[in-house]
């Protein structure tokens, strides 16, 4: 929901940052790569108890995630290739950080980390899912055109994500808690993702004729002839 505000405000932030990692000719996959590192070492610092290292941890991979595009497209380089590896291992990460807390506390947290974990799997299906037809059917993308491929809105995106992760580690021993808050409002972004991208691809199918309907009117174009 806060995505579409709060990267326009980030993007000028990252570009001198960005000219410089240009011309030390470092390229978007690296960061990638180096800010999922940084990303899972939150893992070991939650199970060990040390919530400022796994926050630093989140915001560094965070951080890099953000370059990693904004290079890209400096360089005029953005390809396919990197937004999947960008998607994996974003999602990789935050599957990661749900099964920290876990370790940290099993008995208090594995619950609710269980939980999170499933409606993680729902947000992220259903996200990726609807950017394969979107793909296909070359569907306009209003407020990511930049992105490598569809990005379907949702109640709780990317940066509601963080913000949550945020809050676990400055308040660990609300986890519980805060981990169910937040898979009830994920749970409402499945269906409305689930409902909307079902309607808008039914509805954009019903506008385009299919191929074969295309063939059949040709042969009848061409039998008129």
């Amino acid at each position: 929901m806060l995505d579409k505000y709060i990267t326009p405000l980030i993007k000028p932030l990252l570009q001198p940052v960005v000219s410089l990692l240009d011309k030390r000719q470092v390229t978007a996959d690296q960061l990638t790569l180096v800010g999922f590192i940084i990303g899972l070492l939150a893992v070991p610092f939650l199970a060990l108890n040390l919530w400022n290292l796994a926050l630093a941890a989140i915001v560094l991979n965070r951080l890099f995630d953000g370059l990693d595009g904004a290079l890209a497209r400096h360089q005029n380089n953005s390809t396919s290739a990197g937004g999947f590896l960008d998607i994996c291992l974003d999602f990789l990460f935050y599957a990661a950080i749900p099964l920290g807390f876990a370790l940290a506390n099993p008995e208090q947290n594995s619950l609710a980390a269980a939980v999170l974990l499933a409606v993680f799997m729902g947000t992220g299906s259903s996200f990726l899912a609807f950017a394969i037809p979107a793909e296909k059917l070359n569907l306009d993308k209003p407020q990511f055109a930049y992105k490598s491929f569809y990005y379907l809105n949702g109640l709780t995106e990317g940066t509601e994500t963080i913000l949550i992760f945020v809050a676990f580690c400055l308040w660990p021993q609300y986890f519980a808690e805060l981990a169910y808050g937040f898979a009830s409002l994920a749970a409402i972004t499945i269906v409305t993702r689930v409902y909307g991208g079902y309607h808008t691809l039914k509805e954009h199918s019903l506008k385009k004729p299919t191929k074969t309907a295309k063939n059949n009117a040709k042969d009848k174009l061409t039998e008129g002839q």
